[in-house]
């Protein structure tokens, strides 16, 4: 039986390349959202400035005029359509003026 040999030195590890930030999914003219975020296959963005918010699903976008909601949350059960968290309560998206 041989005996065991040294292990080689490790190479050194390579410095990690910084992470890009992912581009914004909405668009530019509209800023930054107040709050986003998805769940399901689906993900939002809401201005309260300009009184939007964006809704995509399955990579289908839609526009809603939020009126006077502000929109801090979502939820969402198997099937049905999201409901939006509000100052006033649940709102569905379905009760939101789509935008052309």
């Amino acid at each position: 039986m041989e005996p065991m040999k040294p292990m080689e030195p490790m190479k050194p590890m390579e410095p990690m390349k910084p992470m890009k930030g992912s581009e914004p999914w909405w668009p530019k003219e509209l800023g930054q959202p107040s709050t986003s975020g998805g769940q399901n296959g689906m993900r939002y963005a809401f201005f309260p400035d300009k009184q939007r918010l964006l809704v995509e699903t399955d990579g289908k976008l839609a526009t809603y005029d939020s009126g006077d909601h502000r929109i801090s949350g979502v939820s969402q059960s198997n099937g049905r359509a999201p409901s939006f968290t509000t100052q006033d309560g649940d709102v569905n998206v379905n009760d939101l003026k789509v935008m052309d």
